[in-house]
């Protein structure tokens, strides 16, 4: 404990000067000015750290934005995810994922980290992956949702009923897709005009109007949630995603190219 004389002012100080000077040196320093934020341009949401952070890097508007949306948003949504933008990205489609319930800041395990590279993935990209939330903000840039499994379908249309239209499960997507041929596609979108959300919206009712033209068990669109199970499971839910991600992929390019 300090003595009385350590509590005083030094010599040449007069008390009323020393106690100002304890004053000043106790107020807090006012934080720095942030310089303004311009989003107008960006085409880029920003969400704040405990929702999981930024979505994606800043980047100028997408002509399309896809996202997909699992549980966990460590296993299938990024897989997904990551597959989606080494196959679309130099279309300037942006992609990217969130979870239902998200494990925030948690990266892909180790299987799903193998079965990204191996399916065409940037390392890198699979690497840097972090969990986040699902939510509105994410569901209203979105041209369209693709859900692993049709509880995740029911998530997102309970959330924000007027994405509907533009919600699948992504092997619900794959099945109706399959019957629709690219010409027919490109012909729907070529009929919407130059803008790509038009085009790609157009293509969507298209791919959504061959409903009752294929036969499914509802089981059969859900893609396996291979969370902390063996590394055949995670081979198997890879199995039905990545043909799925084909058909996806062959319906963006009629619509956009």
């Amino acid at each position: 404990m300090n003595s009385p004389r350590d509590d005083g002012p030094p010599p040449g100080v007069s008390r009323r000067e020393w106690r100002k000077m304890q004053q000043s040196a106790a107020e807090p320093a006012a934080p720095a000015a942030e310089p303004p934020h311009d989003t107008r341009d960006s085409g880029h949401i920003s969400l704040p750290d405990f929702l999981g952070g930024d979505p994606s890097p800043a980047a100028p508007a997408a002509a399309l934005t896809i996202l997909t949306v699992c549980t966990g948003n460590i296993c299938r949504s990024p897989l997904a995810e990551v597959l989606l933008r080494a196959r679309l990205e130099s279309l300037g489609v942006r992609v990217h994922s969130a979870g239902t319930h998200a494990l925030v800041g948690h990266g892909m395990p180790e299987p799903a980290l193998e079965l990204a590279a191996q399916a065409g993935a940037d390392p890198s990209t699979a690497a840097a992956h972090l969990a986040r939330y699902l939510v509105e903000p994410l569901l209203a840039d979105a041209d369209l949702v693709l859900t692993m499994a049709r509880e995740h379908r029911s998530h997102v249309v309970k959330m924000m009923p007027n994405r509907l239209r533009r919600t699948f499960t992504v092997r619900e997507f794959a099945r109706l897709a399959s019957t629709l041929s690219t010409e027919a596609a490109r012909a729907a979108a070529d009929a919407a005009g130059e803008n790509p959300q038009d085009r790609f919206a157009a293509v969507l009712r298209a791919v959504a109007e061959q409903r009752g033209l294929t036969q499914g068990v509802a089981e059969d669109d859900d893609v396996v949630d291979p969370y902390r199970r063996s590394r055949e499971t995670y081979a198997r839910s890879a199995g039905q995603l990545v043909p799925a991600l084909d058909e996806v992929e062959r319906i963006v390019r009629a619509a956009l190219t």
